[in-house]
């Protein structure tokens, strides 16, 4: 028998909702701090398989969500197309050389470093009883390419929307790269245990809709048709954020079994529009949870209830604040596991 959270994921619509929350595994956590602190750079926990496991689970332990979420980051995949990866306090990660300034072709090719990863997911599953799902995930292309071609995070994305009007051929190039080199990871990650993944695109929205259709839906269409072919069993969740009102053309696109919510969408408005049984998953806004109240459970039960109709998967509008304090995601918990909607 599947899990929850596997099942709602394939369609099914049960009396409860499956929980879990975007980045559950990380700063938030006071154990995590500490193993980090032990370990030293994010980079160096990623890649040690029996650290990052343990980072994995320890949510699971706290508040038995439905789904443990492999602990890595989206640019695993840059940094294995060649690019050189470092994460530096308070300044976040830096990718070089920037394909702003550089060729795609002057990277040497390192897939070995997706080889970590696919331990970790081994790990994790051979620790979860069947009723937790292992969740991989990779980052979608347009996303990626922002970061392979600035180097680092940008507010507006700059340098890759001015990519795409004055070199259309180059992020084309970089893009494919990234498809196929994520397609390859994320079929890595389901044959070492992942039963479901995800698909983030955190920079969906700073597209204009012309733009959207090219480097957001094209390059997932693509990822999600390999995946079906190679892997027809494991559900893909697709998480455009800032898309908007482009969802519907999202959906219809790139043919994802699930669809995430991020905290902008009004749930209401997302069941009127997307097909009927399709599972949503989402979408709190992190900086409820991280002001707890009365407000935070009020909202959540709005998105309960506006979801109602259809296979729900409860979870946060994008990542959870690394100061949310314990006690108000134990309150969000109880929340969705109490619910009688």
């Amino acid at each position: 028998m599947p899990g929850l959270l596997l099942d709602t994921l394939r369609g099914n619509r049960g009396p409860n909702v499956p929980l879990w929350l975007m980045r559950q595994a990380g700063r938030y956590l006071p154990e995590y701090r500490e193993l980090r602190a032990e370990k030293g750079g994010f980079l160096d926990l990623v890649y040690d398989s029996p650290s990052a496991c343990e980072v994995t689970i320890q949510p699971l332990r706290r508040f038995g969500f439905d789904g443990a979420i492999l602990f890595s980051d989206i640019l695993i995949v840059p940094h294995a197309l060649g690019q050189n990866l470092q994460f530096l306090a308070g300044e976040g990660p830096h990718l070089s050389p920037p394909l702003a300034d550089a060729e795609l072709s002057d990277l040497e090719l390192a897939k070995h470093r997706f080889d970590p990863v696919y331990e970790t997911v081994r790990q994790v599953r051979a620790k979860l009883d069947d009723s937790t799902t292992m969740l991989g995930f990779a980052g979608s292309p347009w996303t990626v390419a922002t970061y392979m071609i600035a180097g680092e995070g940008s507010r507006d994305q700059h340098a890759a929307r001015s990519m795409a009007y004055t070199n259309t051929a180059k992020l084309q190039g970089i893009v494919d790269a990234i498809t196929d080199a994520s397609i390859e990871y994320l079929i890595g990650q389901i044959d070492a245990g992942a039963e479901a993944v995800q698909l983030f695109d955190s920079w969906a929205g700073s597209l204009a809709p012309d733009q959207f259709v090219q480097w957001v839906i094209k390059p997932n269409a693509k990822i999600v048709s390999a995946l079906k072919a190679a892997r027809p069993d494991t559900p893909i969740i697709g998480f455009p954020k800032g898309a908007g009102a482009k969802l519907p053309d999202y959906v219809a696109g790139t043919g994802v079994d699930a669809i995430a919510l991020d905290e902008t969408v009004d749930p209401g408005w997302a069941d009127s529009v997307l097909p009927e049984d399709m599972p949503v998953q989402g979408n709190l806004d992190p900086l409820l949870i991280l002001a707890g109240g009365d407000a935070m459970v009020e909202r959540a039960e709005y998105i309960l209830r506006s979801l109602a109709g259809r296979p729900h998967v409860f979870n946060l509008g994008h990542g959870i604040d690394r100061h949310t304090p314990i006690e108000h995601v134990e309150r969000l918990v109880a929340t969705v596991r109490n619910w009688q909607g």
